[in-house]
């Protein structure tokens, strides 16, 4: 059979991290997760590691990973977060394409991707070669292999880019067939017009480049990639077969492939059991042998190209103006706003290139002082990136500097490299993509931008940062309350700007609230304390002490002293200074702490004021997650105080309440508040609960209908996914112990007749790995006449039936 079918999907999200910490920070508008990557992890990245193929009756009858059926890329950002927040999945993914090699004649789905999403053509020419030997390295740390293919951010190509993918052994990439110029047949002189996708998809090209060398492109099915994404195409697994191979002709005399190429995310995040879709859909074709599952690696060794193409330079997927989208006004955008303009794009890049220059020579006539050749070492620093070890670090710095460095040499070899990394990452895509300047993808970039601007300071004592400013105020917001992107910087961005001091106060003020080690780490800096004092009557608390902060990522160090005056809820008063002498330290302690002792807050205060005059903290420098952990602390007796105000009124008029309710009447405003508030309240308690009693809940969830109780539908939903997980891996964990499998039963059953829409999917997953090991060794003892082991199984049967999966 000559029909070949390949679909390939590109994951991806903006690093998100915060440029100084080194962590993505508390988003509020992903709640009830942490962060976007976290949910839309668990949304898509997850889901595809174990999607479902249903019966005709709505059962799950397998799970499979499609990673190991379809061609991919990560983006290496994510990825890093992945192995640090998700490794499960992030295993999982590593795993398929391990496995995907068995079945593709030792070609992996697994594709390389440019490090940090830019613009190739818009790059100069040093950064396109540090992206891709990034990404090459990248790729090869994790998978273990080398990448035969290479994704290019939005696709966007020109001659250039294709010049040093081949330069460094990638054999293929893939284009839009928007993007490809004329094409002709290996052999033929005559070129044939390709421009508006006038190219077939279904066979590989060769691009020769001016080099020498040649690059393979994949020219995707530009209709039906369409169709996935805009046509609903995924709202039916057996529609979505159906159009895969529609394309491709039943007895073909020559090879066909076809493929198309989408957002990974389409499977799950914007297309919410998508992932289902496209399993069911490849499971199909397989089953009915529809078309051969394939690779771009295995299909073009099989079958090399017969066909030439060249491409139209600086094109891409989503820009009909080229790479117009990433500098321009050229009119591409979300289309949710209409009557807002772009402009702002030009001025943005013209910003960071003007950034990027600046930085440039300072970077390399610094380099050379420490002895070190500049560029290769910044396109070496990927192995830093992927492993801060002091061990590994120590050794990079060795082997990349021809004589020994100082303490302090090392840190500014570091501050440097740091200081270019974040000059690359300045220009991640997504700032230029969507429609407003002061938007948080753009936001973002400017992040980065300050951060080497804080480091190109602290190298040379030159401030960029005033004439940096200046250049963003030609990058005007379509709105008129946030009026350029200036603004944002010096509105969102430079009050975030963290130092040594800034790091010390977070330590100081959180260690109030929770009790540190005496070397420990935050975040991306560690502290190491070196005399701490903390004092307490009533609800006052005074901390004062003396730590070396250390980054963890540039090895600078500072020893600073604190004190911190906590009068209760979120007051807080304090302050940090560089280093104090022992002798000096002992005697602020003293007058501090005497102070405290004889009730003088306002001495105290004075105190602080007086050695801390230039650096005073409070609350709010705290970093995001702490901020919201310590609120949540302080909260906590509030919340219990209004918490029982509500029993005792729901307590006292429970019976006027239910009478009302009995007359058909509607529950004055207050009453329905305090009702809405103590079911909501129990049911999230019993949720969280390590047993929940399953009676209490159905008691509740009868209250629910009977009083028309409003429920937090969001907050329910989410505890009680984790509560049935949790419970799930306990049973995993013992399977033997059988009351963990009763109340899974029994709360399965109570919350099936709720109009909670539970999610089982992480249950279901340990149920039916269960299934095939722990029930089969328990199935072979009950078929020998175990009456034990007979009862487990039918209580796992009921289990596993309860979780919608079948046997």
């Amino acid at each position: 059979m000559n029909r070949y079918l390949c679909i390939h999907g590109h994951f991806y999200q903006p690093p998100r991290e915060n440029p100084w910490l080194n962590e993505v920070e508390r988003q509020e508008s992903a709640s009830p997760y942490h962060d976007w990557n976290e949910r839309i992890s668990d949304e898509c990245y997850a889901r595809n590691s174990a999607s479902r193929i249903l019966n005709a009756q709505g059962n799950i009858v397998d799970i499979i990973n499609n990673y190991s059926y379809i061609s991919f890329n990560f983006g290496p950002t994510l990825l890093e977060w992945m192995q640090k927040k998700d490794p499960g999945t992030y295993q999982a993914i590593l795993d398929a394409d391990k496995r995907s090699q068995k079945r593709f004649s030792g070609h992996g789905t697994a594709i390389a991707q440019v490090y940090n999403h830019i613009i190739m053509p818009l790059a100069n020419k040093r950064d396109k070669q540090t992206q891709v030997i990034w990404g090459i390295y990248d790729f090869k740390k994790r998978f273990g292999r080398m990448p035969e293919g290479m994704w290019l951010a939005e696709t966007a190509a020109d001659t250039p880019s294709l010049e040093v993918l081949a330069e460094h052994g990638i054999k293929f990439t893939i284009l839009s067939p928007y993007q490809a110029k004329g094409f002709r047949k290996v052999g033929d002189k005559e070129w044939q017009n390709a421009e508006g996708a006038n190219i077939d998809p279904k066979r590989p090209y060769v691009c020769k480049l001016p080099s020498g060398r040649q690059m393979v492109l994949f020219f995707y099915d530009g209709p039906v990639s369409q169709g996935i994404a805009f046509q609903r195409l995924l709202e039916r697994g057996d529609e979505f077969a159906k159009r895969l191979t529609s394309t491709l002709d039943e007895n073909p005399e020559e090879p066909q492939l076809m493929h198309i190429a989408t957002d990974g995310e389409t499977y799950g995040h914007h297309h919410r059991f998508g992932e289902m879709a496209l399993s069911f859909a490849i499971d199909h074709i397989l089953e009915e042998e529809l078309a051969h599952i394939t690779v771009y690696g295995e299909y073009m060794e099989k079958h090399p190209p017969t066909y030439e193409a060249q491409i139209i330079e600086e094109s891409s997927w989503s820009c009909a103006h080229g790479v117009e989208r990433w500098r321009s006004d050229c009119g591409c955008n979300t289309g949710g706003n209409p009557g807002w303009n772009q402009a702002w794009r030009g001025p943005l890049r013209e910003a960071f290139d003007w950034l990027r220059d600046k930085v440039a020579p300072l970077y390399e006539q610094e380099m050379l002082k420490l002895s070190a050749e500049p560029w290769a070492t910044r396109n070496d620093y990927i192995q830093v990136i992927m492993n801060r070890s002091e061990r590994n670090v120590q050794e990079f710095i060795r082997s990349h500097t021809s004589r020994e460095l100082s303490q302090q040499e090392k840190v500014r070899f570091l501050k440097l490299l740091e200081m270019e990394y974040h000059t690359l990452l300045v220009y991640t895509s997504c700032g230029w993509f969507f429609d407003e300047v002061t938007g948080i993808e753009t936001v973002q970039d400017i992040f980065y931008a300050a951060r080497t601007i804080q480091l190109a300071k602290d190298i040379s004592g030159q401030d960029l940062e005033p004439e940096f400013i200046e250049l963003l105020r030609e990058a005007k917001s379509n709105d008129p309350e946030e009026g350029d992107a200036a603004q944002a910087y010096i509105k969102e961005v430079k009050p975030a700007i963290i130092d040594l001091l800034r790091v010390g106060a977070h330590y100081a003020v959180s260690s109030v609230f929770e009790e540190y080690g005496e070397s420990f780490d935050l975040y991306s800096f560690s502290a190491t304390s070196e005399a701490y004092d903390y004092f307490e009557a009533g609800r006052q608390k005074l901390a004062v002490g003396r730590a070396k902060i250390k980054s963890k990522i540039t090895w600078e160090e500072e020893i600073i002293t604190f004190g911190v005056l906590h009068l209760g809820d979120h007051q807080l008063f304090g302050g940090v200074r560089e280093f104090m002498s022992p002798e000096d330290y002992e005697k602020l302690r003293v007058e501090l702490q005497t102070a405290f002792e004889r009730g003088n807050v306002s001495e105290v205060i004075m105190l602080l004021d007086k050695h801390f005059e230039s650096h005073s903290y409070s609350f709010w420098h705290l970093f995001k997650d702490d901020q919201k952990n310590i609120l949540d602390q302080v909260l906590s007796q509030t919340m219990e105080s209004v918490e029982s105000d509500f029993q005792q009124i729901y307590d006292n008029n429970y019976p006027l309440i239910s009478a009302i309710k009995t007359y058909g009447m509607k529950l004055p405003r207050p009453l329905q508040t305090t009702v809405d508030y103590i079911v909501n309240t129990r049911l999230l308690r019993e949720f969280k609960s390590e047993k929940p009693d399953t009676n209490e809940i159905k008691r509740l969830l009868t209250e629910v209908q009977r009083m028309n109780v409003r429920l937090n539908y969001t907050r329910l939903e989410f505890a009680l996914t984790q509560r049935i997980d949790q419970l799930m891996k306990q049973v995993q964990e013992n399977p033997t112990k059988t009351e963990n499998i009763d109340l899974l039963i029994k709360l399965l059953e109570v919350v099936e007749s709720s109009k909670l829409e539970t999610d089982f999917w992480q249950a279901q997953n340990i149920a039916f790995r269960m299934q095939q090991d722990s029930y089969e060794e328990m199935r072979q003892h009950a078929d020998k006449g175990d009456g034990q082991a007979t009862k487990w199984c039918e209580k796992f049967e009921k289990l596993y039936n309860n979780l919608n999966l079948k046997v």
